[in-house]
């Protein structure tokens, strides 16, 4: 077993979770606002609803952060972990497919 995830890694799940769930009426929203052949009223309506989303339902609140350790940069999106884990992983040969380069 790896170590407990940290809030970070719990906070990304939960994001990813709630865009999931809302993307559907998300996107249909979206269309309907963006409509312009569509009367204004029923625009200015999507948009009041697009509004009262939680803020985690938006796409643009999920980051690539590393499954082990929660950090958000140096991420190989493959893996879903950072470099420095990624080497760990790759030397201990727990990842399949990765083999230490004989040059």
């Amino acid at each position: 077993m790896g170590p407990k995830p940290n809030a970070r890694i719990l906070r990304d799940i939960s994001a990813r979770e709630m865009v999931k769930q809302n993307e559907v009426a998300r996107r249909a929203y979206l269309y309907v606002a963006r409509n312009q052949a569509l009367p204004p009223q029923v625009r200015y309506q999507a948009q009041l609803q697009l509004n009262n989303f939680h803020i985690r339902t938006r796409p643009s609140c999920v980051r690539n952060r590393c499954t082990e350790s929660g950090k958000g940069r140096g991420i190989i999106n493959e893996f879903g972990l950072s470099r420095f884990q990624f080497r760990l992983k790759a030397l201990a040969g727990e990842l399949p497919g990765v083999k230490k380069a004989s040059w």
